[in-house]
């Protein structure tokens, strides 16, 4: 792999976290039809310290999913066998504020095929995206809601986040 550029640390990560978390419940004004899902993987593991750190400001734990876009992504068919992971969804999503938690968002098409598999789920009130990096590269009409931090990026670059849950230590790199 070519170089790598440590855009982010383990306090980094947790500051954005915590800001975010304060963005939820602020723009949602509280908590109440407010559920969590979180694209697997990355996205999960965001979407279960975000849950965390929602309750210890507001005293709720909202209900955690985790979403599979495998099936739903618009280049399945470019693609070797693929890897299918579990989705779970504890819960109905009709008329809930679902917030979409990804780790990087890059051109949209992740998001785009989140949304699909969502509405197998029922028919959330809204859907807002929330993401850890934003690369600024979108190819569809879609925005996030909650920006952690925008980076600037060629498309020969990537950026690679890695979490404590996937055996890392915390940090975001850019390749």
């Amino acid at each position: 792999m070519g170089n790598k550029k440590k855009i982010l640390d383990r306090l980094g990560i947790g500051r954005i976290l915590t800001r975010i978390s304060h963005e939820i419940v602020e723009r949602n004004k509280g908590v109440e039809k407010v559920v969590l899902v979180g694209i697997r993987t990355g996205g999960m593991y965001l979407a279960q310290r975000l849950q965390k750190m929602i309750k210890d400001i507001e005293g709720t734990e909202i209900p955690l999913g985790v979403v599979d876009i495998t099936l739903y992504r618009d280049d399945l068919s470019r693609k070797a066998v693929p890897r299918l992971r579990e989705t779970t969804m504890p819960f109905s999503l009709d008329d809930k504020r679902v917030i979409l938690v990804d780790d990087v968002f890059y051109t949209g098409r992740s998001t785009r095929a989140a949304m699909d598999a969502l509405m197998d789920f029922g028919r959330p009130e809204c859907i807002q995206l929330a993401v850890l990096v934003d690369r600024g590269h979108q190819e569809l009409p879609i925005r996030p809601d909650y920006v952690g931090m925008n980076v600037s990026t060629s498309y020969q670059e990537s950026v690679e986040v890695m979490l404590e849950e996937k055996g890392d230590e915390d940090q975001v790199v850019v390749i």
